[in-house]
């Protein structure tokens, strides 16, 4: 079995981009995804979050088996370290266009990642 942890924000078109790339992957049907939500606070409902359902429908849909987990704290760290708890082969997060100064003012939970990871890192990106 395969696992990759896939961070999953609210955005419903992101979230469909990460589903369709992993389930392209070859052998999606050793996957397991586990897709983690980030709250701000302490936790939440991962249920009620739609991109979750709809990154969970693309991937059962090819066959994928999927657990789900929504966690609270950083999104950047609180991604790096269920990758750590799960011993994941891989990190899946989906960027989003900004440009130089808006990465330097608000920072970029994807660039995080990537820079912070010591496993593969799948960035999927949309056409916003």
């Amino acid at each position: 079995m395969y696992d990759i942890i896939v961070g999953v924000d609210t955005d419903v078109e992101r979230a469909r981009t990460q589903g369709a790339a992993i389930a392209d992957l070859p052998g999606s049907e050793e996957i397991n995804a586990i897709l983690v939500h980030v709250f701000g606070g302490e936790g939440g409902d991962i249920e009620s979050v739609d991109a979750v359902d709809e990154a969970r429908s693309i991937l059962e849909g090819a066959g994928v088996e999927i657990t789900t987990e929504g966690i609270g704290g950083e999104p950047a760290i609180a991604l790096l370290d269920a990758a750590a708890r799960h011993d994941a082969d891989c990190v899946c997060v989906a960027g989003r266009k900004r440009s130089p100064a808006g990465k330097a003012i608000f920072g970029s939970v994807t660039q995080d990642v990537i820079m912070g990871a010591d496993r593969p890192t799948l960035v999927c990106s949309t056409d916003e």
